[in-house]
């Protein structure tokens, strides 16, 4: 079986940066891609960024470029989201997600077969 569990969430003044983990394991080698998703009380599920399991190609929400950088450890054990500049509008609970099946939207929730459970991010103004 597939788990992820993820990790690192706080508080943190805007401005401020955070590292999120998410620690992967079980049959990871049918992944297609992994993703970071945030949500909010009463809104949709947001996709933040995904990276392609093999490839390491990454794609971003516009709303975090050039702030949140995704990254994994050479064991493929671990996926990181780097956290900057902060803003209040970023506070949510982060899940990691990760996916089997081919597809060209790496920002479609509903094609992502693995969710963690999430950590809550709050930032602060």
């Amino acid at each position: 079986q597939v788990q992820l569990v993820e990790s690192g969430g706080g508080l943190v003044q805007a401005g401020g940066s955070l590292t999120l983990s998410c620690k992967v394991s079980g049959r990871t080698f049918r992944f297609d891609r992994l993703a970071w998703f945030r949500h909010t009380p009463g809104a949709e599920r947001e996709f933040v960024v995904a990276m392609h399991w093999r490839s390491v190609y990454t794609y971003y929400a516009d709303f975090v470029k050039g702030r949140f950088t995704i990254s994994r450890d050479n064991a493929k054990t671990t996926v990181y989201l780097q956290m900057n500049s902060l803003k209040p509008e970023d506070t949510a609970v982060y899940y990691c997600a990760a996916a089997t099946g081919y597809t060209t939207d790496y920002t479609d929730n509903s094609r992502y077969d693995y969710w963690g459970q999430g950590t809550q991010v709050t930032v602060s103004s």
